[in-house]
């Protein structure tokens, strides 16, 4: 009788103790960073790329007005979400080599410090999967000049396959409210549809902000021209949005662009390999 108890009681230990390693080794995997991420490249006037250079080399900007107002355009949305995103971008990245703890109920968590312009932050990342996707929360702590509590940086979804998501990103330390929301999607192995939606409702002066609802959507296809943007974005007047597409090549580097606001008409315009403008066929 005490040998079969004893059988017993091992069984029950060593299948706990499978269950619980079982728990450790399935912790939901870390969407991409490139999740936050669109590519700008593209449109950058200067640079250490190498082909950046060459292809624009002795062009001058008259030359290539139809490139120049994507670039200008791509470049506006780049430096805000630049100034938004290098924090959450920053924390997140080095999640990926970090070994997660588990917590309870479907719930692990990456505990980590990281560095952003010379200053340290510590950061804590949960993921729990649920019946249906896996929920993200990032906290963020800073010590020394500029210290601040523990507080919920972003937070988001992905779904169980890992192929899409949404990350809600709180605009900062003093104003720790949603301001920007990103929606992403997987296609094959690349990040291949990032949409990023301005949702603040308030200016730091608390007056409303004329900026909510614009946004920029990044995508690729299976087009000759396989890149695009989809931009609606605020002129500074309350309720008075321009809408701009942009879509290129990002092996020839040809595009268009239509932008009734700049061109007055619902034209594409065109430029080559090069930058130079050229008619659209």
């Amino acid at each position: 009788m005490k040998k079969a108890i004893s059988l017993f009681l091992t069984v029950v230990f060593v299948s706990a103790f499978w269950g619980c390693e079982k728990k450790k080794d399935s912790a939901p995997a870390l969407p991409p960073a490139e999740t936050m991420s669109i590519d700008f490249s593209n449109f950058a006037t200067s640079g250490k790329s190498g082909d950046s250079d060459r292809i624009f080399k002795d062009v001058t900007v008259s030359e290539k007005t139809n490139w120049t107002l994507a670039s200008t355009i791509a470049g506006v949305w780049n430096l805000i979400l630049g100034a938004n995103l290098v924090i959450p971008v920053a924390s997140f990245g080095v999640a990926v080599d970090q070994t997660p703890v588990y917590l309870d109920n479907m719930k692990w968590q990456w505990s980590y410090n990281f560095n952003v312009i010379g200053a340290t932050y510590k950061a804590r990342l949960t993921g729990e999967i649920r019946t249906s996707d896996v929920k993200w929360e990032m906290y963020v702590t800073k010590e020394g000049v500029g210290a601040f509590a523990e507080l919920l940086w972003y937070s988001g979804t992905s779904n169980l396959d890992g192929k899409s998501g949404q990350w809600i990103l709180n605009y900062s330390q003093a104003f720790p409210e949603p301001a920007l929301q990103i929606d992403w999607k997987i296609t094959g192995e690349d990040v291949g549809y990032i949409k990023y939606t301005y949702i603040r409702d308030l200016k730091d002066n608390r007056s409303v902000d004329p900026f909510k609802t614009s946004s920029i959507e990044y995508g690729l296809t299976t087009a000759t021209l396989n890149a695009f943007y989809n931009i609606h974005q605020n002129t500074g007047v309350s309720g008075v949005f321009n809408d701009i597409n942009i879509e290129w090549s990002t092996s020839a580097h040809n595009g268009h662009i239509k932008a009734n606001f700049y061109y007055h008409d619902v034209l594409w315009h065109c430029w080559n390999g090069v930058g130079d403008d050229i008619s659209c066929e």
